[in-house]
C-alpha cells in the first residue's frame, strides 16, 4: 500500500494509482499525461471512444484540462462542487485527445473526498478517476475486494479513510446549446437547460429544484 506522498510522487512520474473517491475507488494519474492516460484505458480494458471522468482538488486546477466556464456551468460548480456532480466541459488546449474520447470534452468535477483532493493537490494537477475496475466488472469501495488483474497493472493502491460509500456513481450533465456558449457568454433566454448524460448520486429533480430544465 502507498502513503500520500508516494501515491503524488508516482502520479507525477506518469504512473497510473489507485485511490479512494467519494462513490468508489478510482484508477487514474494526471490527466494533462497522455501516455498514462493510455495506460488508464490499457488497464481497465476500456474502449477509447469512452471519455474518461476527471476530478480536481480546488477549481483552480480547472485550467489544465477545460475552458473557463460559461456562467451556467459556474453557477452548477456553485450549487454542487465539492460533490458527485461531473459537468461536460470544452477540453482546454493541448489536452490529451484520448482523455476525451474524441469529443474535445472532458468531464470534470471537484471530489468531495478529502483523499482524493489531498492527491490531486500534492500530484500538481487534475486526476483522471475511474472506476477501478475492468471494464463491465463491478466497482468496489473495499481495497481487498480491488480486481487481481487491475492490481497486477497499476503502480499501486493508496488506502486510506474515509473509505468510498458506495451507491451510484457521479452524475453527468452537459449545458445545452442555447443555455451556454461554454465561452462565458449566455446566448439563450429563460431557465438554463441541461442534459444528463448518466443518472448518479444527484438526482435530477434535485438539479430542477435548482431552477434547471432537465432534458
Amino acid at each position: 500500500m502507498l502513503n500520500m506522498d508516494d501515491a503524488a510522487a508516482l502520479l507525477r512520474a506518469g504512473r497510473v494509482v489507485v485511490f479512494p473517491t467519494e462513490t468508489f475507488f478510482g484508477v487514474g494519474c494526471l490527466a494533462t499525461h497522455a501516455g498514462a492516460v493510455d495506460e488508464v484505458y490499457r488497464v481497465k480494458r476500456r474502449a477509447h471512444r469512452l471519455a474518461l471522468p476527471v476530478i480536481v482538488g480546488h477549481v483552480d486546477q480547472l485550467s489544465q484540462v477545460a475552458v473557463p466556464m460559461g456562467p451556467v456551468a459556474e453557477d452548477l460548480a456553485r450549487r454542487f462542487w465539492p460533490g458527485p456532480l461531473s459537468i461536460l466541459l470544452p477540453a482546454a488546449p493541448g489536452v490529451p485527445a484520448p482523455l476525451t474520447g474524441g469529443t474535445g470534452r472532458v468531464a470534470v468535477r471537484l471530489t468531495p473526498h478529502p483523499v482524493a483532493r489531498e492527491l490531486c493537490l500534492l500530484a500538481g494537477g487534475p486526476l483522471v478517476a475511474s472506476s477501478a475496475n475492468i471494464s463491465g466488472r463491478p466497482a468496489v469501495t473495499c481495497a481487498a475486494d480491488l480486481d487481481p488483474e487491475l492490481l497486477a497493472e497499476v503502480a499501486g493502491v493508496l488506502d486510506l479513510p474515509p473509505a468510498p460509500p458506495g451507491g451510484l456513481p457521479s452524475t453527468l450533465v452537459a449545458v445545452l446549446d442555447g443555455a451556454d456558449d461554454g465561452t462565458g457568454g449566455m446566448i439563450g433566454s429563460g431557465a438554463p437547460r441541461l442534459r444528463v448524460l448518466r443518472a448518479g448520486a444527484v438526482p435530477a429533480q434535485a438539479l430542477r429544484d435548482a431552477g434547471y430544465v432537465v432534458e
